[in-house]
């Protein structure tokens, strides 16, 4: 038995949601997102709540059962609250604008790296233009907006100069002794 599962999802104030077959349709002050639901899986809105209930109690079934739950939950929290990714950038030198609907970020390459923000996502740089804050209504689509961004300068191990998470640590190492 999936014990994530079995939990159902509650429905804060000012967020819809619909269920109509296996397509799940959740509305709140930050956006629309829907969801379709695998076939082992079937939903149901009973009293404010996501009640979800496998089909069959195969291993597939269950465990998609708990997966369902948690991209509904997901979902329900991003429309209602959102979620945010922090970054910072380490280096000298190194630093982020926002330009238009770019990213502008100069990284010690011999050019500057313009990152087009997509749609739905809102990227915020900080005061001393060394902290990038991404925040979105899909958990999904901020962790992946984050990874790219990341990925431009990963940080180094030697140094620490890049682009890391806020709660990420760097395993630095020691250097060349003489």
């Amino acid at each position: 038995m999936s014990r994530i599962g079995k939990n159902p999802v509650p429905i804060p104030t000012g967020v819809n949601v619909a269920v109509a077959g296996q397509v799940i349709t959740i509305q709140g002050k930050l956006g629309k997102q829907s969801l379709t639901l695998h076939g082992d899986v079937s939903a149901a809105v009973d009293g404010g709540k996501v009640v979800l209930k496998p089909r069959s109690m195969s291993k597939r079934a269950r465990a998609l059962w708990g997966t369902s739950r948690a991209l509904i939950n997901n979902g329900v929290k991003g429309v209602s609250a959102g979620f945010t990714q922090n970054l910072e950038i380490n280096g000298v030198g190194y630093r982020a604008q926002i330009e238009g609907k770019n990213l502008n970020l100069q990284l010690g390459y011999s050019h500057d790296i313009k990152y087009p923000i997509p749609e739905g996502i809102t990227i915020k740089v900080g005061e001393k233009q060394t902290t990038i804050a991404i925040t979105g209504a899909d958990r999904q689509r901020v962790g992946q907006v984050a990874a790219e961004i990341r990925s431009l300068r990963k940080p180094e191990p030697y140094k620490g100069k890049g682009i890391k998470y806020d709660n990420e640590h760097v395993r630095r190492k020691e250097g060349k002794k003489k």
